[in-house]
């Protein structure tokens, strides 16, 4: 697992930024989330799938439609989606309970990033994502799985501009 910068070691409140472990097995380089420029991400979810495009010049995130399918189902929308706006790397929240303990959902997000990684052969990083839900409905949005995938990737953007100190280099954690 990657991890960028001091404020993002272990599971801190505003999230690990970390690609996922596909990239680490089959020993290629793991890309440098900073090099890259335009991102697609999603919010994942058993039966509906938040997702959004941002880049890294613009620092933010458009929603987009959300994928109202279950299992194999959600992947069509999904190539449509990675076709159309042709990201550099894909970004998945991953959720936690708010003491950084693993929740019930977390291991279907990761098994979701890994699919994604051999699906599309893109760098996926994936980031907690605890309370992104919560900050949508509060900020009133109407499609709360599309808006979380904006929080989520804005908090990933956010992260790519943090400096990395020299006495913590990106460097490849145990897991």
């Amino acid at each position: 697992v990657l991890r960028l910068g001091s404020g993002f070691i272990g599971r801190a409140a505003l999230g690990t930024v970390c690609c996922c472990r596909a990239c680490m097995s089959d020993n290629r380089p793991i890309p440098d989330p900073r090099q890259m420029q335009a991102f697609v991400a999603f919010d994942f979810g058993m039966k509906r799938t938040g997702c959004a495009y941002g880049t890294r010049m613009l620092g933010t995130a458009r929603p987009l439609p959300t994928i109202n399918a279950e299992g194999k189902a959600r992947f069509t929308p999904m190539e449509n989606l990675v076709g159309q706006w042709q990201p550099d790397a894909l970004v998945v929240g991953v959720p936690y309970h708010p003491d950084g303990a693993p929740h019930e959902n977390t291991a279907n997000a990761l098994r979701f990033a890994r699919q994604l990684r051999g699906r599309f052969g893109l760098p996926v990083y994936e980031v907690d994502e605890r309370y992104s839900t919560t900050e949508a409905l509060a900020n009133g949005a109407r499609d709360a799985d599309a808006a979380s995938a904006c929080i989520i990737l804005e908090q990933f953007l956010r992260s790519l501009d943090q400096p990395v100190p020299a006495s913590l280099p990106a460097t490849p954690a145990a897991e």
